[in-house]
C-alpha cells in the first residue's frame, strides 16, 4: 500500500480495504476533568461506519458484519488531548471492530472421547459415590 493509499484507506483484512471517505467522523467536547483545555476544545471523536452503504464489502461480508455487530459500527475516542490523535485512535478501533466482525469462526470437528478419559470419568464417579455412601448415617432399627 502506497503512502497515498494509507491516507485514504485502511487495511482491515487481506482482502478488504476500508476507504476513509466511508467513515463519518463527529467531534464534540470531551467529558470528565481537564480544566480549561477540555472545556473549550472539541477533542472527543466518534467514528461511524454504515455497513449497508459501504462499497468496500461484498454482500456476504455485509451480512456477516450486520449479524455480528449491527448495521452501523461505532467507535469513540477521548483518551488524548489532541483531536488528531483521537481521530486516529477512533478509526483504529473501528477497523479492529470491523475485522473481528468479518472473522469467520472455524467449524468445530467433534472428536470421540479417548478410552483413558472415559475410564478417568467413571473412576471419579465411583470415588464420589463412595464418599457419599460414607456420609449416610446408620439406619435406626
Amino acid at each position: 500500500m502506497s503512502a497515498q493509499d494509507e491516507r485514504t484507506h485502511r487495511r482491515v483484512t487481506r482482502s478488504v480495504l476500508l476507504p476513509l471517505s466511508e467513515v463519518e467522523l463527529r467531534v464534540s467536547r470531551s467529558s470528565g476533568p481537564g480544566g480549561q483545555h477540555a472545556n473549550t476544545s472539541e477533542t472527543r471523536v466518534e467514528a461511524l461506519f454504515d455497513v449497508d452503504a459501504s462499497t468496500a464489502l461484498t454482500d456476504a461480508q455485509k451480512r456477516r458484519v450486520v449479524a455480528k455487530a449491527g448495521p452501523v459500527l461505532r467507535a469513540v475516542s477521548q483518551d488524548e488531548r489532541s483531536q488528531l490523535r483521537n481521530r486516529e485512535l477512533a478509526i483504529d478501533r473501528l477497523v479492529a471492530r470491523l475485522a473481528s466482525a468479518l472473522r469467520v469462526e472455524r467449524r468445530r470437528v467433534p472428536t470421540k472421547p479417548t478410552k483413558a478419559s472415559k475410564e478417568q470419568r467413571l473412576e471419579s464417579k465411583r470415588r464420589r459415590s463412595a464418599t457419599k455412601q460414607l456420609r449416610r448415617g446408620v439406619p435406626d432399627e
